[in-house]
């Protein structure tokens, strides 16, 4: 698709798009630890309750949440708002490795009080913190935005 028949996702259809995440990523893990912990799940003190919670609520998550970016360049919730995920410099499905680092730099933007999520806002090119060390931006077909897609080096990564 043409750069300028894009434009970049901005921060509320983002909110959006995580909050119908979060939900299926629920739908799934929340029925599992219950099924394997009990209520006790929700009040034990650990952070990782044994092998099957790590394995539930981190690993599962990861996994999903790497393969549908691999397969569909988005997640449930981005589809849901025709985005998807591409390479910031050309525009391109992004490399296994930028979608790990991408994943892996959430827990960094979420680190000083969600400070890298919130940059989606004021970022002309809307990247938070994760996409910028990952050299990804989220686009969609233009709908309404001002500001057309720029792909290339020196565009403010």
């Amino acid at each position: 698709m043409d750069a300028g028949a894009l434009e970049y996702v901005g921060f509320w259809p983002r909110v959006l798009a995580s909050l119908i995440d979060t939900v299926l990523v629920c739908l799934v893990t929340v029925p599992l630890s219950l099924w394997i912990y009990g209520a006790a799940y929700w009040t034990s003190p650990k952070i990782i309750k044994g092998p099957a919670d790590f394995v539930i609520s981190w690993l599962l998550p990861a996994l999903a949440i790497l393969g549908c970016w691999a397969y569909w360049q988005a997640t449930p919730g981005k589809m849901a708002i025709s985005a998807r995920i591409v390479d910031a410099s050309t525009g391109g499905i992004p490399t296994a490795g930028q979608y790990i680092g991408r994943y892996l730099a959430y827990f960094l933007a979420t680190l000083p009080l969600c400070l890298g999520l919130i940059w989606v806002a004021f970022d002309p090119r809307k990247q938070g913190w994760h996409d910028k060390l990952a050299n990804t931006v989220v686009v969609r077909p233009r709908l309404r935005g001002p500001k057309s897609v720029e792909f290339g080096e020196g565009r403010g990564n």
